[in-house]
């Protein structure tokens, strides 16, 4: 991020009081009026020098992050998490970067952490203009790959939890290929938003190549010592799938959003957002085979709710409508899949 002069006292002042002089029904002025008032209260608090540090570099990294993919909003996209030690003539380089070309090909942009190895093969099989790269800053390792150098969708951090929210938060889809302590890092993160419901549902693909045992001894470890323990539930296994292919991989994706577009709480309401009408009685086997799901009533298939109206684009989809548990998102992604196999 270039460093950028402040405004003056006066400038400051006037633009606190346009905010002040804002709309009282004005949500996006309401929630300015809130970070303001918080930044106040810093003052207050008599936080030690480095805390205030942190809160203003973070500030900042999020600020210039959610500029950056603004204008990119209407495009899907999928972020890639692999090892910056993979050499170009590895397979795996390889399966990274047809898979990104191939996704592409498809409407989406990538996302990586910008730096050599799997992240450079991602972003020169997908080419710099549908490329983001969101690096970090450290002593070694994570320079900018020549791909993505220089370009504006480039963004470094210096927290890496600022660049994770970036990661997730703008991934339509997520592809895990073999890496070291930060792959599993990010991948772990990834699947324990998801188990938690703390992320919307997106399809996870762990991708290796023919006869690469990575990811498959990675799912024995899973198998063998997280659910044999009872430390996750069986249906978490259904919040990723293995794929050897890039092919495999994209048709996972494609397919995670062939009936499912999106969801949303309202109130203690979830809509699910779908692509397509389905039919009264394919309502009815979703009653029958998934009513764990409902902490009361019944699934509804019906238009938008009054509540989702504030977002005009998605008001003619159909919803399917259902009180949540919020007990198990692996349940809710086998609904989703469910959905997704409707003829």
């Amino acid at each position: 991020m270039r460093p950028k002069v402040l405004p003056s006292k006066e400038e400051m002042l006037s633009q606190l009081q346009t905010l002040l002089d804002g709309r009282e029904d004005d949500l996006r002025m309401a929630l300015m009026r809130e970070i303001v008032a918080n930044v106040l209260k810093l003052h207050d608090a008599q936080l030690d020098l480095l805390d205030l540090k942190i809160i203003t570099r973070a500030m900042k990294e999020l600020r210039h992050a959610f500029a950056v993919f603004r204008d990119y909003r209407n495009r899907p996209k999928v972020s890639v998490f692999g090892s910056a030690r993979t050499p170009a003539d590895d397979p795996l380089y390889q399966l990274a970067s047809r898979f990104a070309q191939r996704i592409v090909a498809h409407g989406y942009m990538v996302i990586t952490g910008g730096a050599d190895g799997i992240m450079r093969a991602a972003q020169e099989g997908a080419g710099r203009e549908h490329s983001f790269g969101v690096n970090i800053m450290l002593p070694f390792e994570q320079g900018a790959n020549s791909t993505i150098a220089d370009d504006p969708k480039l963004i470094t951090f210096k927290y890496f939890f600022t660049r994770k929210l970036m990661f997730q938060k703008e991934a339509n889809a997520i592809a895990l290929f073999p890496g070291g302590f930060g792959t599993h890092d990010e991948g772990f993160e990834v699947l324990t938003l998801a188990q938690t419901g703390k992320s919307d549902p997106k399809p996870i693909v762990c991708l290796q190549t023919p006869g690469c045992n990575y990811w498959h001894r990675w799912h024995d470890f899973i198998q063998d010592d997280l659910l044999g323990r009872g430390l996750v539930n069986h249906e978490d296994l259904s919040l990723f799938r293995i794929a050897e292919s890039e092919d495999e991989a994209v048709n996972e994706i494609q397919t995670f959003y062939r009936t499912y577009h999106s969801l949303r709480f309202v109130g203690r309401q979830l809509a699910m957002r779908l692509q397509r009408p389905i039919s009264n009685d394919q309502v009815a086997a979703i009653q029958e085979q998934f009513a764990d799901l409902l902490s009361e009533g019944l699934f509804l298939q019906r238009g938008a709710l009054p509540e989702e109206l504030d977002e005009p684009a998605l008001s003619d989809l159909p919803r399917l409508v259902f009180t949540f548990n919020r007990r198990s998102a692996g349940r809710l992604r086998q609904l989703i899949d469910h959905l997704n196999k409707l003829p």
